[in-house]
């Protein structure tokens, strides 16, 4: 059988290749950071999630080693059998009390953990209202649901509120986005989204990966930054980006929603539990996100750095004002071209094109961190300049 079947796997992935669309994958020497290595070759780093420039902090990796030493290597069980330690719990108790809600939940991932949210919360007699453009989790944990979906386009309240119309006869509605959106750097509009749900008497979800630690004044994420913290019923998010860059995600909701989904939530209930060492390097990176606004500041100045000089330079940007700083090429071949050529010239990005992104939007999505110096940007800049003209 598997002859027959290899065949078939064979013209999928040459199909992907034909398109232009194999991801391939670089290994890189060492840990994470602002200058990495690969192929043989020191390269800046502008295409991590590593906004605060944690993942290689020396006091978040003496945490870790503590961790392993105090706590062990892994626990083998889930969290209801054998496997929460004290560190659990404390981590919960913390997140809950940095976002302001009243509990949190552990997951393995963010991927997991929205997942198994929807599934366990909605049923065929509620309604679940999406953007278009929410993460692929998100999507993928909504198909788990019976729930009806709808979806809204993206960041369009008008059509946000069509859709609220259209499922005003359901049990319960949920409203569901993305803080940020992580192709185009674009921050939800939470303000108009909490006013429509509470027009609409609607529950309002934000997965808000790609902003917990860094955005907003304390660095609580997007409903912080837009005066909504105290109206957002269900948080989601990452310790895989800002807050230390390795692995594991939460919710963080009302009591009695994370009470249900202690008791129903199947990737929390079947799962492993979250590594004593990454528990250990989280609470740590906590620490740090709350005791100083340093590496937010920092953050910011890059950003705001390399968005000035590559529109001096004629570059197309993406407006905003977040770090994901997308550089528009729209051709998908040009994209891929420019990026390989920008490693030759000693920075490593990444070219998205169809499927990642719709089609005619190919671009290079450029992530500052606060470890980059302003000498490291204006690098990036230059090899931008060297890679357009290249291969023009």
């Amino acid at each position: 059988m598997y002859a027959t079947f290899k065949d078939h796997l064979r013209a999928e992935l040459a199909g992907i290749e034909e398109a232009g669309l194999t991801k391939r994958e670089r290994g890189i020497s060492g840990p994470q950071k602002a200058e990495i290595s690969t192929g043989g070759h020191d390269v800046l780093n502008f295409c991590a999630n590593n906004y605060l420039g944690l993942a290689d902090d020396p006091r978040i990796l003496d945490a870790a080693h503590r961790g392993l030493d105090e706590w062990g290597y892994g626990l083998a069980s889930v969290r209801f059998i054998c496997g929460t330690q004290e560190q659990h719990l404390e981590l919960e108790r913390r997140l809950a009390t940095f976002l302001g809600t009243d509990d949190a939940i552990l997951f393995s991932s963010c991927f997991d953990a929205n997942g198994g949210v929807f599934e366990t919360l909605f049923t065929a007699a509620d309604a679940i209202i999406s953007d278009e453009l929410n993460h692929a989790s998100i999507i993928d944990g909504i198909r788990l649901s019976k729930a009806r979906r709808l979806r809204y386009r993206n960041r369009d309240m008008s059509d946000l509120e069509e859709q609220l119309k259209a499922a005003v006869d359901a049990r319960f509605r949920v409203i569901v986005t993305d803080g940020v959106f992580s192709m185009d750097g674009y921050i939800a509009p939470l303000q108009e989204i909490c006013d429509l749900a509470e027009r609409y008497d609607a529950l309002v979800f934000v997965d808000d990966s790609h902003a917990v630690g860094f955005v907003g004044e304390n660095g609580r994420g997007t409903p912080e930054l837009c005066g909504v913290a105290d109206r957002v019923d269900i948080y989601t998010g990452t310790f895989g980006k800002a807050l230390g860059g390795a692995s594991g995600g939460y919710v963080a909701a009302h009591r009695d929603i994370v009470a249900l989904l202690r008791q129903r939530s199947r990737p929390y209930l079947f799962s492993n539990t979250l590594a004593p060492s990454i528990v250990a390097g989280t609470l740590t990176a906590l620490d740090l996100v709350e005791g100083s606004a340093d590496l937010r500041a920092r953050l910011t100045r890059n950003a705001e750095l390399f968005r000035r000089r590559m529109t001096e330079e004629g570059f197309e940007l993406l407006p905003g004002e977040h770090p994901i700083v997308p550089v528009m090429f729209h051709d998908a071949a040009l994209t891929a071209r420019v990026a390989d050529e920008m490693q030759r010239q000693g920075v490593y990005v990444t070219a998205f094109s169809f499927p990642v992104v719709p089609r005619g939007e190919a671009r290079i999505r450029v992530q500052l961190s606060a470890a980059h110096t302003s000498e490291q940007v204006e690098r990036c800049v230059v090899a931008f300049v060297a890679a357009r003209e290249a291969v023009s």
